[in-house]
């Protein structure tokens, strides 16, 4: 299991409060990135489609970075400090057809709205078939039917196995936008 390193720590994580701490194997990396990456076929994501990442640094986003490589999507990392229209500037752009966020993100006590921004920019986007929201401060947040989706209820349901899908040497991987500065 992951090239035999699977019991070793590929990810250590500290929260926004120093005892907060996660610690994940290889194996358990893998298994959230072929999880997260069925789940994104299973919402209609295929090679070539755009998704957008704007998430606090928490071990979902390296997860779902590697599972759009794993079934062929480019993604875009949005930095999750940008306003709304800066974030659907970056959506409409690259064309995403998803977008992976959470609840807030929390810098030091300060707490951003992710979800609330990621609504607002959605507005404008019409390209973004869904949205798919990590549990980070379990702050209540709207969820509109038929878009939003919750990442742990998905992943709850979704197969550990997903064979990568083949790609060519020059195939995108990501896009990368500047601040604009």
């Amino acid at each position: 299991v992951a090239a035999g390193k699977g019991d070793r720590v590929a990810y250590l994580w500290e929260g926004n409060e120093p005892e907060t701490m996660r610690r994940l194997t290889y194996a358990d990396l893998l298994r959230d990135v072929q999880r997260f990456a069925n789940v994104l076929r299973s919402l209609g994501i295929r090679k070539g489609d755009r998704v957008c990442l704007y998430l606090p640094m928490i071990p979902e986003l390296a997860a779902a970075m590697l599972a759009c490589a794993r079934i062929g999507a480019v993604h875009t990392v949005v930095f999750a400090g940008f306003s709304a229209a800066s974030l659907r500037d970056r959506i409409r752009d690259a064309d995403c057809a998803l977008v992976v966020t959470a609840d807030e993100a929390l810098r030091g006590p300060k707490r951003i709205p992710l979800k609330q921004i990621v609504d607002e920019a959605l507005e404008g986007a019409p390209s973004v078939r869904c949205c798919v929201v990590v549990r980070r401060s379990g702050a209540p947040v709207p969820m509109r039917p038929g878009r939003d989706l919750a990442w742990d209820d998905l992943l709850g349901k979704a197969s550990d196995i997903c064979p990568p899908e083949p790609m060519g040497a020059e195939d995108p991987l990501f896009i990368l936008y500047t601040s604009g500065s």
